[in-house]
């Protein structure tokens, strides 16, 4: 038989108080007058009997679960799990909880993934990565829960609707930067599978680069990798077969580039002497990596922190807060490994 689970009432009578004076204490209501020894008292009593609150309960009360749903495109993708650590522990200083859902990469799942967390009766959501484009977000948007998307720009201003994410149009102009002065002219861009928003600034970054130096911009440099290790191992056969290879390649992310790194050293060659290899995020396998790789950091932290606070915006009620801002970019930083020289 399952064991009967502890109410406010057995707290009370084990306290000898009523429920009134147990709500009181346990909810810290600084109005109530509680002298010092009954509050003991019933703190006594609930830790003796394990009584946790009713979080239904409570819910019904304040109007808030302090959940918040987070969805990501796959727990597959390093970034992606560190992302999730870097949301869950902004959320655990803030009194919130998160629950975890997956739209592996598909934006119909994703939508469905966030109105399962709306069902749910969660705070807020938090879209990692989006995959929904500008012909689903409208669906995604239409959520009656604050909406806050990382890495994913928000196509038009919609209210109770934030996105925040890595400046990657910078990223992509710093690691190219890097290459160049480096002495490279020959640079490829090895972008993800599909015109994704910031494969794009990504790649506008690389070329706005490649520009400012005086460096003709060459379409046969851009090759499409998978996203993942193997696709930039088949992409950068491509480059290689080139009557004229490049002598670095700036890779969508750190996945990709790891990928071309194995390839290159399959090949016979020397890292960074014959190819010098730029990532972005900054996995953990970054710095693991033989060579170790230069990438853009991306500022989790900061990223799961100000998506939480989003959150906590839009639940707010003080007509003062500002609402404007649909969209927040956060610079990312160069770590110089040895993979570029």
């Amino acid at each position: 038989m399952a064991k009967r689970r502890v109410t406010s009432y057995d707290v009370a009578t084990a306290a000898g108080v009523s429920q009134t004076t147990v709500s009181f204490v346990l909810n810290e209501v600084a109005e109530a007058r509680i002298s010092d020894e009954t509050r003991l008292r019933v703190l006594a009593a609930a830790e003796e009997l394990g009584y946790v609150p009713d979080a239904a309960a409570q819910t019904l009360g304040s109007g808030r679960t302090q959940i918040v749903g987070v969805v990501v495109t796959t727990l597959a993708d390093p970034f992606i799990g560190a992302l999730v650590q870097a949301i869950e522990s902004a959320a655990h200083d803030q009194g919130y909880v998160i629950i975890l859902a997956s739209s592996n990469n598909t934006p119909q799942r994703e939508i469905a993934a966030a109105r399962m967390l709306q069902s749910r009766r969660v705070d807020g959501v938090i879209v990692a990565s989006s995959r929904v484009d500008a012909v689903y977000q409208g669906q995604l948007q239409q959520l009656s829960v604050p909406l806050v998307l990382i890495n994913s720009l928000v196509q038009h201003s919609v209210p109770y609707t934030f996105s925040i994410g890595v400046d990657n149009r910078h990223g992509g102009r710093l690691a190219t930067n890097h290459l160049i002065q480096k002495g490279h002219r020959r640079i490829a861009y090895m972008a993800s599978p599909a015109d994704r928003v910031d494969d794009i600034d990504r790649m506008d970054g690389y070329r706005d680069a490649l520009r400012e130096a005086g460096v003709g911009f060459d379409p046969s440099l851009i090759v499409r990798g998978t996203g993942c290790a193997v696709g930039g191992q088949q992409a950068l056969s491509v480059l290689l077969s080139l009557a004229d290879p490049p002598s670095g390649v700036f890779c969508y992310n750190d996945m990709t580039a790891i990928g071309v790194i194995a390839a290159a050293r399959g090949a016979g060659l020397s890292l960074p002497r014959d190819l010098a290899i730029v990532g972005f995020d900054d996995i953990v396998f970054a710095r693991l990596a033989h060579p170790p790789l230069t990438t853009i950091a991306q500022p989790l932290a900061e990223l799961g922190q100000s998506a939480v606070e989003m959150v906590q915006r839009l639940l707010s009620e003080d007509p003062d807060v500002d609402m404007s801002i649909s969209h927040t970019a956060i610079p990312g930083r160069l770590i110089v490994r040895s993979s570029s020289g």
